[in-house]
């Protein structure tokens, strides 16, 4: 008899180009992102169907905003118009959406994600089968009248071995943290340790909150941790003295 098939979901947000590979099927979005200069401006997705199976796609729009922890939040809006909602795309053929929005520039940024799911109906069979649900959210920008991309590292802190990072976006447009580089170096400014953090995009306004473990034969070696920020737009840099009792554990 056969049973019931196992959905996973899985989203990709668009940080990165792909195609994806699931069950069997081959797609890919192209551009991963939109920028609008005004409510005017439209722009067109392709969805690319390199497989040689059917592939049946589903778009919603969603405002997109970060929490007070830098979380993305998703609601669903009507603020961005885009054709088709549905669409079927033949083996090795490739379709487009046309998108545009509705609302007026303001002062800052808005943002949205436009997410394009594929919903082929998996093939049953006997026993169980595991089947992939992938969404790819397209970032979608309504610039502000004037734009402003500017950020700071609001604060270093480090307690029982543990530094934590605040990044905070303080202008009015998004950036993209590629990258923080933690370096931890002695009394002589010899090297005790380094790493690189991953980073995602901080929306206007946001604050974003990173951590990272020292271990403990390396954390008394420590007298000052320096902080890189790097971002698609600039580089930030502060440091912490470290005091033998933030290593305390």
């Amino acid at each position: 008899m056969a049973l019931r098939a196992v959905i996973i979901t899985a989203v990709v947000l668009g940080a990165i180009h792909f195609p994806i590979f699931c069950s069997g099927q081959e797609w890919s979005v192209s551009p991963i992102r939109l920028e609008f200069a005004s409510e005017k401006a439209s722009g067109v997705i392709t969805i690319s169907n390199n497989s040689a199976k059917r592939l049946n796609c589903q778009m919603k729009a969603f405002r997109w905003t970060q929490d007070e922890e830098g979380k993305d939040r998703y609601t669903e809006t009507r603020d961005i118009i885009f054709f088709p909602r549905l669409m079927v795309i033949e083996p090795k053929d490739r379709k487009v959406i046309r998108v545009g929005t509705k609302v007026s520039a303001s002062q800052a940024e808005q943002t949205y994600r436009l997410f394009v799911e594929d919903v082929t109906p998996s093939q049953s069979g006997e026993g169980a089968n595991v089947v992939f649900a992938i969404r790819f959210g397209v970032p979608i920008f309504l610039k502000p009248f004037k734009e402003k991309t500017e950020g700071v590292i609001e604060r270093i802190a480090m307690d029982k071995g543990v530094i934590e990072v605040t990044v905070k976006n303080t202008g009015n447009s998004h950036f993209i943290i590629q990258k923080i580089t933690v370096r931890a170096v002695g009394p002589g400014s010899e090297a005790i340790l380094s790493k690189d953090l991953p980073g995602w995009y901080l929306l206007s306004g946001s604050v974003k909150n990173h951590t990272m473990e020292i271990p403990r034969e390396s954390c008394r070696k420590i007298a000052r941790v320096e902080i890189e920020v790097k971002t698609d737009k600039f580089t930030l840099k502060d440091d912490l003295n470290v005091q033998k009792t933030m290593c305390s554990r």
